[in-house]
């Protein structure tokens, strides 16, 4: 297949783009490099790769992406509560009117895969959450993404994939997710303060994020036109835990604060029953994630010209 993927130079394309290319797709890649692109570097040596610079929000770039492709994943967003409190007109131009470009210069016969979050739910204390959980975001972030995924079920030949928190190690790596943060604070700092500890959240892997891909191409007859959950039962955690699973790693000080709060108040449970139905199970759990962020945590280094230390 010749699959475009935007945002692929980012955490989860610049896992899913090699994952692609070594089934023997063609891959196209649209994206600004507002991160840079350092993370797709070993693609250059596959001939099947082709990277766009360009920006979803602009349509002559988006009908020239779109042209002869037979997929669309699209990745492209402004991600997590406050990167689109900093920017929010951007994140509703790349969240919302960038997925309505898109869909309106594609095929009809090609198949959108739409990236969007279990933010959409809220917090929601009570009970699981799944797929037929009336959307309830509380930031910017998980509104723009809920009318996006709309826009992708009413359009048809598409799909949308409501993730759990991303983590793990990626070729464009993240720490502002919060186990590759806490992780980080743990291994480079030695210490961690914790708000809210009881708070709860779901988990899934950037590994695991690229495989749900390469599985709804594969079965796109049984999975299109829907919505799913994308993540594991077993990863359901609070914060705690995951501060405490670090510790199983690393010697560091932890500290739980009764005073302050973590202003992205999310706090639920989901079930993942549906696509697992289909197919579909995750195959990194917490430990061996927090493992390899121990790891890569060693490698990333940070220099302050404003400190001795």
């Amino acid at each position: 297949m010749k699959i475009l993927v935007t945002g692929g130079a980012g955490y989860v394309g610049s896992t899913l783009v090699p994952m692609l290319l070594e089934q023997g797709h063609k891959v196209r890649v649209l994206d600004n490099l507002r991160f840079g692109g350092q993370g797709l570097l070993p693609c250059c040596q596959n001939r099947f790769f082709e990277l766009m610079l360009g920006d979803v929000c602009n349509e002559a770039d988006v009908k020239k992406a779109v042209d002869g492709v037979d997929a669309i994943i699209h990745l492209a967003a402004i991600v997590g509560y406050p990167a689109c409190k900093k920017e929010p007109q951007l994140a509703q131009a790349i969240n919302v009117d960038s997925t309505a470009l898109l869909l309106a210069n594609r095929n009809a016969d090609t198949r959108f895969l739409y990236a969007s979050t279990g933010s959409i739910y809220g917090s929601i204390p009570d009970y699981i959450c799944n797929e037929d959980t009336p959307r309830a975001p509380i930031t910017l972030y998980g509104e723009t993404k809920a009318k996006a995924e709309q826009l992708v079920l009413d359009a048809g030949n598409g799909i949308a994939y409501r993730y759990a928190t991303a983590f793990g190690v990626s070729n464009r790596m993240r720490l502002d997710l919060m186990p590759n943060d806490f992780t980080y604070q743990a291994v480079k700092n030695r210490n961690l303060i914790v708000y809210e500890g009881g708070f709860k959240r779901t988990f899934v892997h950037v590994r695991d994020m690229a495989r749900s891909f390469i599985f709804a191409l594969e079965r796109w007859d049984e999975v299109k036109d829907d919505v799913y959950n994308v993540g594991h039962e077993s990863m359901n955690f609070t914060k705690e835990d995951v501060a405490r699973k670090i510790m199983e790693h690393v010697d560091y000080y932890l500290h739980f604060a009764e005073v302050g709060t973590d202003a992205d108040q999310r706090n639920y449970e989901v079930s993942y029953e549906k696509i697992r139905r289909k197919g579909f199970e995750t195959t990194i759990d917490l430990d061996r994630g927090i493992a390899e962020l121990v790891r890569a945590a060693k490698l990333i280094s940070f220099q302050n010209p404003f400190t001795n230390v």
